[in-house]
């Protein structure tokens, strides 16, 4: 590479580290003042997102740097809803994942440095250039992966949780017990068995105490969390605690759906494995099989060649 063509690299990759920095910044200071200007005209909103305890200033100014940067690669307010999902409801998670975003993008450019600082000197500058880039694909790309895994994991969790929910609200239900009841002796003593249920409807409980609207709760934490089974065994409560009636039958029917759905499921993954392990026994267990099978007489047939071929000369 040419002296020149390498200095070209050089200045067109600070400068683009310049750039990156200074919108950074700028956006930070922006959010601030938006913050401070809101805290001021809104009544109800004393206090920004993160203004918690004092002794963690750095952490939080980190978090607001996140919350910026999440504003360019999210424009639909999906991280919120995922953060539901993933159950990351309190201050102090949403603090810690919002820092973690913005410490990625410095854990890259420590990367890419040192890349820099300690790498080979043949085709540095084109490779820096690649490496710059993407780690800053993947500094704004990772945290929106991690967290969509983290919210789907725990969503099947959910989802695996249904059914039992089911069976302990029919018995508790023919006991005598009101939905509310049913859900708060569900939160007490089925915390074991049924875990991220529980942390759910333990927060449901919080407001229904508050003296929020049972079915206006019920209905934002099917919405939020956002699966199918779920919602509707949300929305046989909702309409059992709006309009009244039996509420056995409509849970049960709703079980066997169910049931019958994850069994669909579970046939269409034995079709998809039994089709993936036909091709492992083509590739690798025929091969073996056929070289077992007609090795000795493949070799017998050349052992009786050679036999021929040596008796005629």
């Amino acid at each position: 590479m040419s002296p020149t063509l390498f200095a070209s690299l050089v200045a067109f990759v600070i400068l683009v580290v310049t750039a990156g920095i200074g919108a950074f910044v700028v956006l930070l200071l922006r959010g601030r003042r938006d913050a401070h200007l809101r805290s001021r005209l809104v009544a109800d909103s004393a206090t920004p997102d993160f203004e918690g305890p004092a002794q963690k200033p750095l952490l939080q100014t980190m978090a607001k740097g996140g919350q910026v940067m999440e504003q360019w690669v999210d424009t639909e307010g999906e991280t919120g809803r995922l953060l539901l999902q993933a159950g990351w409801r309190g201050t102090e998670a949403r603090l810690l994942w919002y820092a973690f975003q913005a410490l990625l993008p410095l854990v890259f450019g420590g990367l890419v440095l040192a890349f820099w600082l300690f790498g080979e000197a043949e085709h540095k500058g084109l490779m820096l250039l690649l490496y710059g880039f993407a780690g800053a694909a993947l500094a704004f790309l990772m945290p929106r992966w991690i967290l969509r895994g983290v919210a789907g994991a725990r969503c099947q969790r959910i989802k695996s949780e249904v059914p039992l929910f089911i069976h302990l609200l029919v018995l508790l239900f023919e006991a005598g017990l009101s939905t509310r009841q049913a859900l708060s002796s569900l939160v007490r003593e089925g915390k074991g068995v049924l875990p991220e249920l529980g942390r759910e409807f333990d927060l449901a409980l919080r407001q229904f105490e508050a003296g929020a609207d049972t079915g206006e709760v019920l209905k934002n934490m099917a919405e939020a969390l956002a699966v199918d089974d779920f919602s509707s065994v949300i929305g046989v409560l909702r309409q059992v605690d709006r309009y009244g009636g039996e509420v056995r039958e409509p849970l049960l029917e709703a079980l066997e759906v169910m049931e019958e759905r994850r069994s669909l499921d579970l046939r269409e993954r034995v079709n998809l494995l039994s089709g993936r392990m036909t091709v492992v026994m083509v590739l690798f267990f025929f091969p073996a099989l056929l070289i077992f099978v007609a090795g000795p007489a493949f070799l017998s047939i050349i052992r009786a060649l050679r036999e021929v071929g040596g008796g005629g000369s």
